[in-house]
């Protein structure tokens, strides 16, 4: 194994691209002498899932302690508004939440997270909250090549990985583009399906070797069951760019994830929150406070059980976690990521936490010998992580919208409550325009509909 970490910059002229060219930002704990690397500790007040000693009366209650929840609460906080925050799970930070392990190693207790984005509004914005360090994240693949020999290539595919599996000598973009050509399977019209589109991008050869398998891992159904929009968006590199994401800034928060809602919700004496905290059994319980609006964040589909409704389907991640003594080079694989795209495989991939340079100052210090892989397994059980894209859930979907328009006093926001699988930028600049609403309108609702954030990368 050679010795780590991957390196966390792109080569030239692709890390050029990328317009975090170093440490940006301000950590307003750390600037007040916090140097807890991490989460803060937090006061029994606030974790005990007692509401009793909260304010009895609030502008906002928001239910859901992730980006939009927070984004929300922070931004009403400047007009003024007072909000109850609250989570049925220990901690803030919703799925993006990470934490310093037994062994000083900065892990996602939810699997990877790789901000980036194209909306400066949002970049200037969380730079409020954290400092960020620049990183271009590449992923590599574990797959067999032509003949059934594991080969570790770059995905999205590039030059190097059409090399490296079928055999064939490419040495620039043109060659690359004559290849493509070649493979392509164009439909009829429009594509109708996930596979249609998939064929019309990459061809058969990419498709069996990386995309058909690994969908049917992470989605429990295969390309033709789902929409075409989810393999629309494969990227098709003709060129060496290896980054996984082609956003103009792309970077990880330098304390950790966590550290930026902290910042965001902790200390503002017009926000208060409460974890461990149900918010369909407080209010059955009636413990919960007075309120103008219910910002609600989760599954939309939970806050309208009692209409007896069919679900809405969800594909949720179940983690692996190992921690090895001792590696040889300090290091289990070769990169962060390394999917595993094969049907023999039953995991989707292997996230190797010590590669990031957002690490503790133990591991970046070489202190810590050991490592820490997490083996990530798609599951229709769990924690509802990504909406499934296909005829049957849309329409679905749309009986449970037209419930939403007409519910009053409740602004539904987010992933679980749009059913649409929102990128954090996408989350967070939604978040900001509803809040541009409440400025101009004095309501508290979204500029645009989810579908017209464009798809987000769902699962990686």
């Amino acid at each position: 194994m050679p010795a780590g970490p991957f390196p966390p910059r792109a080569d030239e002229p692709w890390a050029g691209l990328n317009k975090v060219t170093s440490i940006s930002g301000h950590d307003g704990l750390f600037e007040a002498g916090e140097r807890a690397e991490g989460p803060v500790v937090l006061p029994e007040t606030i974790t005990s899932g007692d509401l009793s000693s909260s304010p009895p009366d609030v502008d906002l209650l928001i239910v859901g302690a992730g980006f939009s929840g927070a984004v929300i609460a922070e931004r009403c906080a400047s007009l003024g508004m007072t909000s109850l925050v609250i989570d049925k799970r220990d901690h803030l930070a919703g799925n993006c939440y990470d934490y310093v392990d037994s062994h000083g190693i900065r892990a996602s207790k939810y699997g990877a997270h790789l901000f980036h984005t194209n909306y400066e509004r949002v970049w200037d914005y969380v730079t409020r909250f954290s400092e960020w360090i620049p990183f271009d994240h590449r992923v590599r693949g574990r797959v067999p090549d032509v003949n059934g020999v594991d080969q570790l290539v770059p995905i999205p595919p590039v030059q190097e990985t059409v090399n490296a599996l079928y055999g064939t000598n490419i040495t620039n973009e043109e060659e690359m583009q004559a290849w493509y050509d070649t493979q392509r399977v164009i439909p009829e019209g429009s594509p109708s399906n996930g596979e249609e589109a998939a064929l019309s991008r990459v061809g058969p050869l990419l498709y069996e070797s990386i995309f058909k398998h690994y969908t049917k891992k992470q989605w429990d159904k295969y390309p033709s069951e789902l929409d075409a929009s989810v393999l629309m968006r494969l990227p098709c590199r003709t060129s060496t760019d290896e980054r996984y994401f082609s956003d103009h800034w792309q970077a990880l928060p330098r304390r950790g994830y966590t550290r930026i809602f902290e910042n965001m919700l902790l200390g503002n004496e017009r926000i208060t929150l409460r974890l461990n905290v149900d918010f369909f059994q407080a209010r059955e319980r009636g413990t919960l406070p007075k309120y103008k609006l219910l910002v609600y964040t989760g599954p939309i589909d939970s806050y309208f059980a009692q209409q007896k409704m069919p679900p809405l389907e969800y594909r949720s991640l179940h983690f692996e976690e190992t921690y090895i003594e001792d590696p040889e080079e300090g290091f289990f694989q070769e990169a962060m990521v390394v999917n595993y795209p094969a049907a023999s495989v039953p995991f989707t991939r292997i996230v190797e936490y010590k590669h990031v340079p957002n690490q503790t100052e133990a591991v970046k210090g070489g202190q810590v010998k050991g490592t820490l892989i997490a083996k990530e397994f798609s599951s229709a059980e769990g924690e509802p992580y990504y909406p499934v894209p296909n005829p049957e859930n849309t329409a679905l979907y749309e009986r449970y919208r037209a419930l939403a328009e007409e519910e009053q006093g409740v602004c539904f926001v987010g992933r679980l409550a749009s059913y649409k699988y929102f990128n954090m930028d996408q989350a967070i600049l939604n978040a900001l325009e509803m809040f541009d609403s409440l400025k101009d309108t004095g309501k508290l609702a979204p500029k645009r509909r989810p579908e017209d954030f464009g798809p987000g990368d769902g699962p990686k």
